[in-house]
């Protein structure tokens, strides 16, 4: 009997322990939960304007701003910044990662490297440049109250209330920029006399006078949608547009006017042109805004020697497709003549043949959702062509996921390949499946919200860049099967190691500029080399110049996902398919790399053994094994 209560004394002992450790389990899975769907909560509300383009109905989230105003400069921004970096880091110090289930801990992991990187960059507070004249501000808010959508009357009383509060935006802009002329770090002046006259031509007094600005007319249009579904009564219609005309007029246009001039007046302050090596701290600056862009693993150095690797090899093979195709045809390769006759020339066939030609190596969506995804392709307006890339793809509201758009700017994308090729980037497998895919697997395994806050530009671009590499084959298969000859086939192939080549020039000549301080006539000889006119040449150097990183986040990013793409195939060996390697990025969602790489090697159950038997294949790719650590400061390309 003594022996029976023991048993049974222990019994109970094990089944409280249980008990106390599953309520601990699930307690630390409560109290995360809480805490991100707080972040997520207060980042929104202090950010009226993404809020917007992140949630179609707010309310249902529980999210509700004081007040739909831009966000204004605040001197003390950065250390309440880091303060408030520091207090969240520390919260999720106490939550135990063996208590959270496995997404949760991926999330957690994302969660507190990302916050680490970005307080790594208070540090570089006046370093970031906003009003670049490449990429700024100045045009890009134009456009974002261009496509902000009015799906109820309250969401026209909110952009409204956006519009009124433009000059506060634009003064704080001003004062930012005023603190970076104090710190020697202004803007070149060319740079500054550029901004300003986008300034004067992207709020146009005499368009506003005659109501044909593109934010009368567009406004004007998606008022009528409202119209259409009977929200909005003539009569306030047309108070709408009363008080739309009234804001552009008297709030906007001297808003933008006296950002012009401010500009204007700082343009003597601003430094001599040239890379952000140049600046104090801007090696350093360079390089965690390099890391932060691509989320990639490598340091500098062996991300540079990696670039000139690529480079190296993508010459080789263009030099020998040349050559083959001279010995097919007898001439010089034009990729210009595949635009000539490609068969399809319409977007919206063109995202047909696309979807058609990805499944066997893509998931679908319908395994997600039952609901049919939607997409509008429409052009650029003339009067942002100028300030805008060749396309776009605007990101739909995580609550209205089926309502897609991408953009094309007419003046610099032309039909055929390059169109087809465009919208894979920009839609099918590109941004579209991808940001759709990834949200609707997140939402249905895990809900966890905050991960939409978190920005992967190496991912995103990385994947855009990767199946728009893959979307050059598809384009050969559609050639071949409209009865295309075999050289234009072949040229297909050309043109996708011509873009490559390029991309990975522009890369190495962003480090080489604004790392290691290559100078302008080294840099543009380099352009010239490759074939750019003089002219083309001045403007590539200046885009590189004024958007640093810009083109490593696409290029890095595609580099890392081949990689990991080896890394699957060694991992897996006789169980690796291209679909079930993109279905596995596509589930992760947006993360860094390094993240990537740990949550494929944990996901595979590999032992040690089986690590060190694939890592030659996986460096094969990267050559992280046999990198130089060592670059003198004035390498240049």
């Amino acid at each position: 009997m003594k022996r029976k209560r023991t048993l049974l004394w222990g019994l109970m002992l094990a089944g409280l322990l249980g008990l106390c450790w599953f309520g601990s389990q699930k307690f630390d899975s409560f109290c995360f939960r809480r805490l991100t769907d707080a972040f997520f909560t207060r980042s929104l509300e202090s950010d009226p304007l993404s809020l917007h383009f992140t949630l179609a109905r707010p309310e249902r989230f529980g999210v509700s701003p004081e007040s739909y105003t831009l966000q204004v400069y605040d001197p003390d921004g950065a250390q309440r910044s880091a303060d408030a970096i520091r207090d969240m880091l520390e919260r999720l110090s106490r939550i135990r990662p063996g208590h959270l289930t496995e997404e949760e801990r991926y999330t957690r992991d994302l969660l507190i490297s990302y916050l680490n990187t970005n307080l790594e960059g208070t540090r570089f507070s006046l370093y970031e440049e906003p009003l670049s004249p490449s990429s700024g501000m100045q045009s890009e808010l134009p456009l974002l109250l261009a496509e902000y959508t009015l799906r109820t009357g309250e969401d026209v009383a909110h952009y409204l209330s956006l519009l009124e509060s433009v000059p506060a935006y634009l003064q704080g802009l001003s004062d930012y920029e005023a603190a970076r002329a104090g710190a020697g770090l202004f803007m070149p002046e060319a740079d500054a006399l550029a901004a300003a006259a986008q300034c004067d031509r992207l709020l146009d007094a005499n368009a506003l006078a005659e109501g044909t600005h593109f934010l009368q007319t567009t406004f004007r249009t998606r008022l009528d949608g409202l119209s259409g579904q009977e929200t909005l009564t003539a009569g306030q219609r047309e108070a709408y547009l009363a008080e739309n005309d009234r804001l552009l007029t008297e709030a906007v246009l001297p808003a933008y006017q006296k950002l012009s001039d401010d500009l204007i007046l700082l343009s003597g302050s601003g430094r001599e042109p040239g890379g952000l090596c140049e600046l104090p701290e801007g090696r350093a600056y360079y390089a965690w805004l390099v890391k932060k862009t691509t989320g990639t693993r490598l340091d500098m150095d062996s991300l540079y020697t990696v670039l000139q690797k690529s480079f190296r090899k993508n010459f080789e093979t263009l030099k020998a497709l040349v050559s083959q195709y001279r010995e097919m045809t007898g001439g010089l390769p034009d990729p210009a003549s595949l635009s000539d006759g490609f068969p399809l020339t319409d977007p919206s066939g063109i995202l047909t043949d696309l979807q058609q030609k990805m499944q066997a190596d893509f998931p679908p969506l319908t395994a997600l959702s039952e609901t049919g995804i939607s997409c509008t392709v429409k052009n650029v307006d003339a009067a942002l062509e100028s300030y805008t890339s060749p396309a776009f793809y605007m990101s739909p509201p995580i609550d209205d996921l089926f309502h897609n758009t991408i953009c094309i700017n007419r003046s610099s994308t032309s039909d055929g390949i390059e169109l087809y090729t465009t919208l894979a980037h920009e839609g099918y497998p590109g941004h579209l499946y991808q940001t759709v895919y990834s949200s609707l697997y997140g939402s249905v395994q895990n809900g966890q919200r905050v991960r939409e806050l978190l920005f992967y530009g190496g991912y995103v671009e990385g994947w855009a860049y990767y199946t728009e590499q893959l979307s050059y084959d598809y384009a050969a298969q559609l050639l071949a099967a409209s009865g295309a000859p075999d050289a234009s086939v072949l040229l297909c192939r050309l043109t996708s190691v011509q873009r490559d080549l390029q991309i990975s020039l522009y890369s190495l000549l962003d480090m080489a500029l604004h790392y290691y301080g290559t100078a302008k006539p080294d840099i543009l000889r380099s352009l010239t080399s490759f074939g750019l006119p003089a002219e083309t040449a001045e403007r590539v150097y200046d885009y590189l110049r004024t958007d640093p990183a810009v083109y490593l986040k696409y290029y890095v990013g595609f580099l890392e996902m081949r990689a990991l793409r080896a890394r699957a195939e060694a991992l897996w060996d006789d169980g690796f398919t291209p679909l079930r390697f993109h279905q596995f990025v596509l589930e992760a969602g947006p993360s860094d790399f390094a993240s990537l790489n740990r949550r494929l090697t944990e996901q595979a159950g590999t032992h040690s053994s089986t690590a060190q038997t694939c890592s030659a294949r996986i460096s094969s790719i990267l050559d992280i094994s046999r990198l130089s650590r060592s670059a003198t400061a004035s390498r240049s390309y």
